[in-house]
């Protein structure tokens, strides 16, 4: 009491927290559990993707809640820091204006739970980043590399230019014999310099992460088809902020250039 009068507490408004449950103390009970579903069958999905998939089913509109939601529910990636390094030349890619125009093509490697080796080879499509094909084998020579791109161009799918590095499949007398054949130019960076392959690169980061790291194989059939089915939604479900959180099917079907017209899709890309 001062002066005979109650004594009275002025509480600033910026100690009120906000709630994280929902409009109005309302729990978005729905949204919750739709985000933790995601979340456990996309384990390497962060906050962005996340809030794709929820606004494209209709359970959330402004980013910022499905970031507050995100980290209520405690789903923060555990990401590894990466060393600071000198700064590199920006390397500008030339930008394709259409399906097909240009292809990049890489290997990777994994194993089954027995330990056996096997290796892919993956291609890209470097205008809407889809993925024609993913070759599943316990060895692939420069035979079997000729023969993945002739089943694609005898389904309709003959490229123009395909960026490959300088490994012994791709320099082989039967891929280079192939593309003499049909006319396709076959492009290798300069050794050492796999920024300059950055589609292909970027792609098997994704597969890798999102696909090898998750899954254990049994056998080369199971691998073959967790692999096609990874693919499958690569392609027509996964949100590609390159493509503006469109998934590669999706930016086809928008974009694909008419006659006399083209698309307005240019990236650059950074070294380190």
């Amino acid at each position: 009491m001062i002066g005979g009068r109650p004594q009275t507490t002025v509480v600033a408004r910026a100690r009120y927290r906000r709630n994280l449950h929902g409009n109005h103390g309302v729990p978005d009970h729905e949204g919750r559990q739709r985000m933790r579903e995601l979340a456990q069958d996309r384990p390497r999905f962060g906050s962005p993707r996340l809030h794709v998939l929820l606004r494209r089913q209709g359970l959330v509109e402004n980013h910022k809640r499905t970031e507050r939601l995100y980290r209520s529910e405690g789903l923060s990636l555990r990401l590894k820091r990466r060393e600071k390094r000198p700064g590199h030349l920006r390397v500008v890619m030339q930008t394709p204006n259409g399906a097909d125009e240009s292809w990049a093509m890489d290997f990777v490697a994994d194993a089954l739970v027995h330990g056996r080796r096997i290796r892919m080879l993956t291609i890209i499509d470097a205008w809407n980043r889809e993925c024609p094909h993913i070759e599943v084998d316990f060895s692939l020579t420069g035979v079997r590399v000729a023969r993945v791109p002739e089943q694609l161009r005898q389904q309709g799918r003959r490229p123009g230019p395909i960026q490959v590095d300088n490994g012994p499949e791709f320099v082989s007398k039967a891929l280079d014999a192939w593309a003499h054949e049909h006319g396709v130019r076959l492009q290798f960076i300069r050794p050492g310099k796999p920024v300059e392959n950055a589609h292909i690169e970027s792609f098997n980061g994704r597969l890798r992460e999102e696909c090898l790291n998750q899954q254990a194989f049994v056998s080369l059939d199971d691998a073959r088809k967790r692999i096609e089915a990874w693919c499958t939604d690569y392609n027509s479900v996964r949100p590609h902020s390159a493509l503006g959180q469109l998934a590669p099917d999706q930016f086809r079907q928008l974009h694909q250039p008419k006659t006399g017209e083209t698309t307005n899709l240019r990236m650059v890309y950074s070294a380190g």
